[in-house]
């Protein structure tokens, strides 16, 4: 393809409970919740995006909570690993945060000259924590829980495991990716200038099951496009390969487009713009439910089906009731 992208948008997953998905990505990682909302697709249903203070993509785990929902398996053609990008010298410090919030961590991996801490969320997420020794030039989100000097700073990569690696590398160098190195049955994968935030690694594993995505699992990957006409040149190309790609979305808050990789991995391209603020200030993000306008008229009965969520202050990192009305 004649595009490429810049590196990563958002991860979005599924979650069981939506109170214990809130108090860990909040409480025990330190990120910001920055919009309240719901699953376009199904209503009855939160949608909660965590990052950086504003939102920025390439900062982004968004969840899909649902409580009882059933178990996934972990497999190929999916992504397996979220990782998340810390300051380099922090790994101790989040070795012990994650002991004493009852969090079973890995041993510290050195690999391609990072330090990675791998654990797992409440619903069985693959989650990482890298140290990057180039830096991240990103701010972390400050919120009185996390001190700042070790807070993420966004997303470092993600893992996509598949059977072979032919397909899926080479949709991913039409994508704008390029081979950065690896070891083992790991390649890694940069888009643009790499680095946090921009990299992907792809994971050969064929004897491993195929997996199955429900709770504790990863729903898709989003890659980055600046605005609304480039994604409509990468659909148009899309096209004209012979995928399957979904007509352009209207999330509120980016556009989409969604189209597997031949591996299996749900895959999605987001805009850029409009970004968070467009229907709400800054210093309020994520405070209250938020709803496109074709779901305003059915908001009353939205919010009955949805469960009051505990969520600090920005001011108090004491627990305080939100209302979803």
């Amino acid at each position: 393809m004649t595009l490429a992208t810049s590196g990563l948008h958002h991860v979005t997953a599924i979650a069981g409970d939506p109170q214990r998905n809130a108090d860990f990505y909040l409480r025990t990682l330190g990120l910001r919740l920055v919009k309240t909302t719901v699953n376009f697709d199904s209503p009855d249903t939160y949608h909660l995006y965590y990052g950086d203070e504003d939102g920025r993509p390439g900062t982004l785990m968004t969840f899909f909570p649902w409580k009882g929902v059933p178990g996934g398996r972990r497999g190929t053609g999916q992504a397996t690993t979220t990782a998340f990008s810390v300051p380099s010298g922090s790994i101790g410090w989040w070795q012990q945060h994650l002991r004493d919030a009852g969090v079973e961590a890995s041993k510290v991996v050195s690999r391609d000259s990072e330090e990675a801490l791998t654990f797992r969320d409440p619903d069985g997420l693959g989650l990482s924590l890298v140290a990057h020794p180039q830096g991240d030039p990103r701010d972390p989100w400050d919120n009185g829980i996390v001190p700042a000097e070790h807070g993420i700073r966004g997303l470092h990569s993600v893992a996509l495991s598949v059977a072979a690696e032919g397909a899926t590398v080479g949709m991913l160098e039409e994508m704008g990716l390029h081979h950065v190195g690896g070891e083992g049955n790991r390649l890694r994968f940069a888009a643009g200038a790499g680095g946090p935030g921009a990299l992907v690694d792809v994971l050969i594993t064929p004897d491993a099951p195929r997996g199955l995505v429900a709770g504790g699992t990863v729903h898709h990957v989003a890659w980055r496009a600046p605005d609304e006409r480039t994604q409509q040149d990468w659909r148009a190309e899309l096209v004209d390969r012979g995928v399957q790609v979904t007509a352009i979305l209207d999330r509120q808050y980016f556009r989409s487009i969604y189209f597997r990789e031949p591996g299996g991995t749900l895959l999605e391209i987001a805009t850029d713009e409009p970004g968070f603020t467009v229907d709400e200030p800054l210093l309020e993000l994520g405070r209250a439910l938020k709803l496109p306008p074709w779901l305003e008229p059915d908001r009353e009965a939205i919010a009955a089906t949805l469960p009051k969520l505990q969520l600090p202050d920005e001011n108090n990192p004491e627990l305080v009731e939100r209302s979803s009305s």
